[in-house]
C-alpha cells in the first residue's frame, strides 16, 4: 500500500480539490476492488462510500453544529425577552 503524497498546492489554490482527489484515488479504488471483490456490488460500495464520508464529515463538524445551535438559541432568546 502505497503512502497518500503530500499535497504540494497550498490552500485556496483552485487545483487543491483535484489534487487531494488525485492523491486520495488509488486508496479509494483500492477499497472500492477488494468490496467488489468480497461479493458487494459496485452500486453498494459507491453508495457505501458516499455513505461513510458524509458520516465521518457530519461527525467531524457536529462541535461546530451544537456551537451554532447554542448560539442561536441564545439569540432567540434575547429576541423573546425583547418582545415581552
Amino acid at each position: 500500500m502505497a503512502a497518500i503524497p503530500k499535497p504540494q498546492i497550498h490552500p485556496g489554490h483552485p487545483s487543491r480539490f483535484a489534487e487531494c482527489q488525485k492523491a486520495i484515488e488509488d486508496r479509494v479504488l483500492e477499497i472500492f476492488g477488494e468490496a467488489v471483490a468480497a461479493g458487494w456490488s459496485e452500486d453498494e460500495v459507491f453508495a457505501a462510500i458516499v455513505a461513510v464520508a458524509d458520516t465521518t464529515q457530519l461527525a467531524m463538524h457536529q462541535n461546530e453544529l451544537l456551537s451554532t445551535e447554542t448560539e442561536l438559541g441564545k439569540i432567540m432568546k434575547k429576541m423573546r425577552r425583547r418582545d415581552v
